[in-house]
């Protein structure tokens, strides 16, 4: 079995950085199904602003189409709002992944295009 990626949310902007919450980052509801990425879920965070790099899991957002993604405890120290991230999903495979769900969003975290 290996690590392989299985989805991509590519060009999202830091919407919120709340260092006084527990952890995690909070993905807009509907970018998580686009993709299938699942609350709990391990990702990968990296950002195209500073070239910050973190692991964190999910949090499924409560307001579907709103853009949020939100940089939650320790990690807002190092990613900020206004930053632009690719958020990064792997999961356990014994075979590559041909196609992973991988999507392009706008200045507003608004879905464009599939990659």
């Amino acid at each position: 079995m290996r690590e392989v990626l299985s989805c991509k949310i590519h060009k999202a902007t830091v919407t919120e950085a709340n260092v006084s919450y527990v952890g995690s980052i909070t993905i807009d509801p509907s970018l998580l199904e686009k993709i299938d990425l699942w609350p709990g879920q391990k990702v990968l965070v990296v950002s195209n602003t500073s070239g910050s790099r973190l692991e964190t899991y999910v949090i499924k957002g409560e307001n579907p189409g709103n853009g949020e993604i939100c940089i939650n405890g320790a990690a807002a120290h190092l990613i900020k709002q206004g930053e632009e991230v690719i958020i990064i999903g792997f999961e356990f495979s014994d075979r590559p992944i041909l196609e992973p769900k991988c999507i392009l969003v706008d200045d507003k975290n608004q879905f464009v295009q599939y990659l």
